[in-house]
């Protein structure tokens, strides 16, 4: 198991669960040192204080809070922890709610909550039950690194999952980011639909990083003297220039559909007035025309059987007029 980030309880009701929080995803990301070009000596990052230029250790170094210029109130670790605020040592859970009313938008980093002994398995699994059988999940408050969050506990496998989140007043509006109101045209909509339905996928669970990958072998080429990957060639369409939308959507189906193996062919759309479809008839309209088509089949059949009750009648009244 990787190494607890924090250690606390869940707060559900007056039950109380005993955790430890671990990261739930791992950084694969390759990073670089800097360094000096001229003699390749590693650059780094050191603590100096601006009043007597000394190099301070971590030890050294406490927290503190710029009320004015010139003047800083020093704050303590111990004194933050004598906060009288109850989710110090708690993720206390404020309420249940539907999953679809979150905002993606508003999760930040997710955490395995794992028991913290046998005493935290029954009360655990308790929870994890009732999140599962509800298909609710539950909004929670904790405090982390002096200052206190909002977060989102759900299920996933069998571990009960902590997504941090941002506060409501932390989102900024997209208001002024949405482009003005455009015109479209229908068979482009429609074409545009057809792209998510050749793309749609059930699991991507097979997507890699395909940017690591390269730049491992650009490392490994370097470092064993060999030559370096030769470079993908990609066309970039120049700045500013104007896209036809359609040959655009029509390229992108067909790409899409060679990828996934389907029949690639695709009819050309162009854009223009949206085709006419048949307008279906009122439910008024459809009841009356089943009645009247039911009424004359009854007629028609029973001036059928009228006839065929007539017939043998007319058969018998013959004979006797050749009889007589």
């Amino acid at each position: 198991m990787p190494r607890p980030l924090w250690t606390g309880a869940i707060s559900f009701g007056l039950v109380t669960i005993p955790i430890k929080v671990v990261s739930a995803t791992e950084n694969h990301s390759i990073s670089f040192h800097q360094y000096h070009r001229e003699d390749m000596g590693r650059i780094r990052t050191r603590k100096v204080c601006e009043i007597d230029g000394e190099v301070l250790s971590q030890e050294e170094i406490g927290k503190g809070y710029e009320v004015a210029k010139d003047r800083t109130v020093p704050v303590t670790d111990e004194e933050l922890d004598r906060m009288p605020l109850p989710t110090a040592k708690a993720i206390e859970i404020v309420a249940f709610v539907e999953a679809d009313s979150i905002d993606p938008v508003r999760i930040s980093d997710s955490y395995y909550l794992a028991v913290d002994g046998q005493v935290a398995a029954k009360p655990y699994a308790l929870l994890r039950k009732a999140l599962e059988r509800s298909d609710k999940v539950a909004v929670a408050k904790f405090a982390w690194h002096n200052r206190e969050r909002l977060g989102l506990l759900r299920v996933r496998e069998d571990a009960i999952v902590l997504h941090s989140m941002r506060w409501p007043d932390e989102i900024r509006s997209p208001e002024s980011l949405a482009p003005r109101e455009t015109e479209l045209d229908e068979d482009e909509i429609e074409r545009a639909v057809q792209l998510t339905d050749s793309m749609a996928l059930d699991d991507i669970s097979g997507f890699r990083d395909r940017y690591r990958e390269a730049l491992e072998e650009l490392l490994a080429a370097k470092s064993e003297g060999k030559a370096l990957p030769a470079a993908a060639g990609a066309e970039k369409e120049e700045p500013g220039k104007v896209m036809d939308l359609m040959a655009a959507l029509n390229a992108s189906v067909k790409e899409a559909r060679q990828t996934r193996g389907e029949d690639a062919t695709v009819h050309e759309m162009t854009p223009g007035r949206p085709r006419a479809r048949k307008k279906a008839a009122p439910a008024g309209k459809k009841t009356a025309a089943k009645s009247a088509a039911k009424s004359a089949a009854k007629k028609t059949a029973a001036g059928k059987t009228t006839a065929a009750r007539k017939q043998p009648a007319r058969k018998t009244a013959a004979k006797k007029r050749t009889a007589s």
